[in-house]
């Protein structure tokens, strides 16, 4: 329970920083601070499987049934918190996808994402605690996540959704119209403004909520992913929240890039089904975790090293066009 505390403690400290110090003021996130921000946040997250391999040595969590070793800790967080990462790529798109929509200025996106964090941070910690009991009571659900997770992942090959997402015409977007008053006007980095006695909702507000939707919605495929590999809540969920943490500067520094990245999203597709065929075969045979490590990092260098080599080939057939 100490270790609980002082790592959400610690997030605490860490989120303070981020709103009350560094972004204080609403500003436009240049590339170059983008980039610092995501390497700082990239070096935190994988230094902490230090940290973790210092907590299960000296025994201060007691690990679960399926970490044999602190060492065996500390590569089931990394290899959950790279998982995370390549599978917020198309959370990154959405997010995108919802700020085009409703005109939100460059400079109030960052505190959008704050806000959105820490809802983040108690939605998924509730799913992987329902996860991971789930999993231990009923082992008959690893089949069931197994399944679910290649079948989203075939759907994922074979439709591209995301590029038809209007955030305006779901479900959440029309059950908030009608529960509440909304204003189309953006008031500096309000998400409620003062109207005639009421308070009414700002494009701001409606962006948080519909990221925060979305985010429970890709936490369906990440959890169970994560899942597969360690069902320790501590790791999963440590490699979770450095992962959201990172998210914020990885989006400003990724977005303007997505074009490029043409082939990453048949790496997600690899990742899903090898992660289903690893739950489903998780009561009768144990893939190792040196393999699943490998595999999910071959998937992320060959869908990078394809994507360049793509947009370089592209962009030469279109230099010679001209």
């Amino acid at each position: 329970m100490i270790v609980w505390s002082l790592f959400l403690l610690m997030i605490g400290v860490f989120l303070a920083l981020d709103l009350g110090v560094f972004n204080r003021d609403s500003h436009v996130i240049s590339y170059k601070e983008a980039s610092r921000w995501t390497l700082i946040w990239s070096i935190i997250g994988l230094s902490f499987s230090s940290i973790i391999y210092i907590i299960y040595y000296n025994g201060w969590l007691a690990p679960s049934s399926k970490t044999s070793s602190p060492f065996t800790a500390s590569i089931e967080y990394l290899t959950g918190y790279i998982i995370e990462l390549t599978l917020s790529i198309d959370n990154i798109f959405v997010i995108a996808m919802i700020f085009r929509s409703f005109k939100i200025p460059l400079k109030y996106q960052h505190r959008v994402l704050f806000w959105g964090i820490l809802g983040a941070l108690f939605f998924r910690g509730l799913m992987i605690v329902f996860g991971v009991v789930l999993m231990e009571r009923f082992t008959w659900s690893t089949y069931v996540f197994g399944s679910f997770l290649i079948f989203t992942a075939i759907k994922m090959a074979l439709t591209d959704e995301e590029k038809d997402f209007d955030p305006k015409s779901s479900i959440i977007y029309r059950i908030i119209r009608k529960l509440i008053p909304v204003t189309g006007r953006i008031d500096s980095q309000r998400f409620f403004v003062k109207k005639g006695g009421l308070n009414i909702a700002t494009p701001l507000f409606l962006a948080l909520v519909l990221i925060e939707f979305t985010d429970i919605l890709f936490a369906l495929d990440s959890i169970p992913a994560i899942l597969g590999i360690t069902r320790d809540p501590f790791l999963v969920f440590s490699s979770n929240i450095f992962a959201i943490l990172g998210l914020r500067s990885m989006y400003f520094f990724v977005a303007n890039m997505l074009d490029s990245f043409h082939y990453m999203q048949h790496s997600l597709t690899a990742i899903l089904i090898y992660v289903g065929i690893k739950l489903i075969l998780a009561n009768h045979y144990h893939l190792s975790l040196g393999l699943s490590l490998g595999v999910i990092a071959l998937s992320v260098i060959l869908g990078v090293y394809f994507s360049i080599r793509y947009k370089r080939e592209h962009t030469t057939e279109e230099l010679l066009l001209k």
